[in-house]
């Protein structure tokens, strides 16, 4: 697993926990049902865990209130997603490299001839984009894709903030950009790859479509307003999933991906006759995961988010 700012706040949040139950990593692990050295890699940042459960119960032997628990899945959510991607590869021996690329800060060119990968995470999984030696006639930003930081990525996301969504310009092709980018391309009819390529880069630039949507009151005054039977979990269940973005999205390991405000699965949407662009839209998502509730009148479609809203008023012994 490659170092990350994602994982390193879930490993902060998590010592943070630990540091303040004042209890060792033994007990805390008998008490959570997990060995002692695994809680260890786990606040040390050295691994993330696979099942959101064994973070849940961890968090409630340490104390951890409902509001720290939602932001605790979120934390754990976005480092699973970089959980399994590997270190970019090591450069070959040479005696006298030459000066990096201006145009890559980050993926250098190490001599012609060689090929560098970067590894992107996609719908499908994991796939390798393979960058030639720089040529004399090199146009540039071809393709912009997770894992880069330079200047091709703060054009990126300098556009994404002209289309009308919130994202930092930090250079940095993590998470969050990939999640701006992905939507972007649903909006615009664009084959959601999550990797700027030139079609992505064309509607960027054409300036025609709008990431703007609903804030986050307008979407709490629809879920009320839809789950009239449960509406502060409904609405606590929403904020879990998405912070009430109409626009979330995350992919998961296995490289499906969650949508929108309830984040409905690739799966749920295929049941329910719907797609990625319907998904993005609020009325759609909030009434659609109505019907997926009245089927059982519970949350057990979202299974974390329920977990995160249990009370920790008697944690586990």
């Amino acid at each position: 697993m490659i170092a990350s700012t994602q994982t390193d706040k879930f490993a902060a949040h998590l010592r943070m926990l630990k540091e303040r139950s004042g209890k060792g990593f033994d007990r805390l692990g008998k008490q959570s049902g997990a060995s002692g050295s695994s809680l260890h890699r786990y606040c040390s940042g050295l691994s993330v865990p696979p099942d959101y459960r064994v973070v849940h119960t961890f968090a409630k032997v340490c104390g951890a209130s409902a509001e720290e628990l939602r932001e605790l899945h979120q934390l754990w959510a976005l480092a699973d997603a970089e959980r399994d991607t590997p270190p970019p590869p090591e450069p070959p021996a040479v005696d006298e490299p030459p000066p990096p690329r201006k145009a890559r800060k980050w993926l250098t060119s190490w001599y012609a001839g060689v090929a560098v990968a970067a590894v992107v995470l996609l719908a499908g999984g994991l796939v390798w984009v393979t960058r030639g030696p720089a040529a004399a006639t090199d146009p540039g930003c071809q393709t912009v894709s997770m894992g880069e930081h330079d200047d091709c990525v703060n054009e990126v996301q300098t556009l994404l903030q002209k289309a009308n969504t919130k994202i930092s310009v930090d250079s940095d092709f993590g998470p969050e950009t990939l999640r701006k980018v992905t939507a972007f391309q649903v909006l615009a009819g664009l084959p959601a790859k999550g990797v700027v390529d030139q079609a992505t880069r064309q509607a960027l630039r054409g300036g025609t479509v709008s990431m703007a949507t609903w804030d986050p009151q307008r979407v709490e005054r629809k879920i009320r307003e839809v789950f009239t039977e449960d509406p502060d979990t409904a609405v606590a269940i929403a904020r879990c999933a998405s912070f009430l973005d109409p626009l979330y999205v995350l992919p998961n390991t296995n490289g499906s991906r969650n949508w929108g405000v309830f984040q409905l699965s690739d799966l749920r949407l295929q049941q329910q006759g719907g797609t990625p662009l319907k998904a993005f839209d609020p009325a759609w998502n909030i009434e659609t995961a109505h019907r997926l509730w009245a089927v059982q009148h519970d949350f057990h479609d979202w299974p974390s988010c329920q977990a995160a809203l249990t009370s920790t008023t008697n944690p586990s012994r």
